[in-house]
């Protein structure tokens, strides 16, 4: 006997739909030998400077001991650099290096143009209402 579901499956048709934007990611990553936890790293680091190490895995969406081996990995390539903050010696912070966050601009140039091939394929005006349909449904499903 098949279940019959009145919704379509939200979390499937989700991830399908990052991996479709990934698909065109993915490529200009690997040319940079990064992966996409690297990439989300260097975005959150890119955006927002020195960051604390849990606010990286909250905002990068890594578990705290696969983000232990990536900020190591990416230490070891020199793209970030990682220290006690200056603030709370308990607490670690990290930050992009030159070479990151000259990745940080290259790789952004060509995320930009997909979005805005992306922006003229669905419209300014529903592209738009996707992402705040998406921060809606983020929203509401916080515990």
């Amino acid at each position: 006997m098949t279940a019959r579901l009145a919704h379509r499956n939200l979390p499937r048709l989700l991830l399908q739909a990052r991996e479709s934007v990934m698909a065109h990611v993915r490529p200009n990553l690997r040319e940079q030998a990064l992966s996409d936890q690297q990439w989300r790293v260097l975005r959150v680091l890119g955006e927002h400077g020195m960051v604390e190490t849990g606010r990286v895995a909250r905002e990068a969406f890594i578990l705290g001991p696969s983000l232990t081996g990536v900020l190591a990995r990416m230490e070891r390539d020199g793209l970030i650099q990682r220290s006690r903050d200056p603030d709370d010696q308990r607490r670690s912070v990290v930050e992009a290096t030159t070479e990151g966050l000259a990745l940080v601009k290259v790789l952004s140039r060509s995320i930009e143009a997909h979005y805005a091939g992306m922006e003229k394929s669905l419209g300014k005006q529903k592209l738009t209402a996707l992402y705040a349909l998406l921060d809606k449904l983020i929203e509401l499903e916080k515990p």
